[in-house]
């Protein structure tokens, strides 16, 4: 398994691989500029190398990023929409520079035009996005939200509907997040209904699709709606979802990824997190 957890690049992109190399990250997800900041200065060829030599020295086999959460796909208002596109494919740029194959990215939020009308305007904006950077090899990964507001993305027929809707939709990925999964409504926490939620899956979206896994514990309860991430098995999920995923074969391959609290001591807890899934993931011989 390629268990890991997002790190910070405060101090240069090089930092991240080092902190994740500190807590015992086989994989990595990163910003690629201030998650607050619409604009960035270019990335130099000095910092592709330092960070790629860490990520190397550090043994991190899988590297994600995620996008920006001021971009919107999905907004009504012209001007924001032109610049989220603009903001996406730039962020697409800055991967490619780095090196990171994928960029996950919250689909958009309808802002009241309705969710149908939402999933058009976000597959308008991808395939912009998409034009402005088609000679990059960097892909989008869609990811799953809890849909909170009038975000779009926390129903499989929603993502589903956009892989439709998109024209190169070969460069777009899902991934799954366990608490945005729980706050939508799929319950994670029995076998029955873990099995139900990835059938549910396959055949809406595909497994195939599947690129990156986000493990967090929710601080919400079932269908509530609210993203709010808690550290693996402290909240409603509880220990049973993620034993049902570390055990899935199916799983196997794919980044997974921590999101979980890091206050007081990021060290600390991401290796918490980390070794508690390691646990979870061992099968025992009878």
């Amino acid at each position: 398994m390629l268990l890991g957890a997002h790190q910070s690049i405060e101090g240069g992109f090089d930092r991240a691989p080092l902190r994740g190399r500190e807590t015992g990250c086989t994989s990595l997800q990163i910003f690629v500029k201030s998650s607050s900041q619409w604009r960035a200065r270019p990335i130099t060829s000095e910092e592709t190398e330092a960070f790629q030599n860490n990520c190397r020295a550090s043994r991190i086999a899988a590297i994600v990023a995620h996008s920006s959460y001021l971009i919107n796909l999905g907004a009504r208002d012209q001007a924001l929409w032109r610049r989220s596109i603009e903001a996406c494919a730039d962020e697409l740029r800055r991967c490619a520079a780095l090196g990171i194959p994928g960029l996950i990215l919250h689909p958009g939020a309808h802002k009241g035009a309705g969710e149908e009308e939402g999933l058009k305007r976000i597959a308008g904006g991808l395939d912009q996005v998409l034009e402005d950077a088609r000679d990059l090899r960097v892909q989008i990964i869609l990811e799953a939200t809890a849909g909170q507001g009038t975000v779009l993305g926390y129903r499989f027929e929603h993502l589903a509907r956009l892989f439709e809707l998109v024209q190169r939709n070969e460069r777009l990925g899902v991934c799954l997040d366990t608490c945005h999964l729980f706050a939508a409504g799929y319950d994670l926490r029995t076998e029955k209904g873990y099995e139900r939620a990835m059938e549910s899956f396959d055949q809406i979206v595909g497994f195939q699709h599947l690129k990156v896994l986000h493990l967090n514990d929710s601080k919400k309860p079932l269908g509530s709606r609210v993203d709010r991430h808690e550290h693996i098995g402290k909240g409603f999920l509880g220990l049973q979802a993620f034993r049902l995923i570390m055990q899935d074969d199916r799983m196997k391959g794919l980044p997974m990824i921590l999101e979980t609290p890091k206050e007081p001591d990021p060290v600390k807890n991401d290796r918490r997190n980390l070794t508690t899934l390691k646990r979870l993931g061992r099968r025992h011989r009878p």
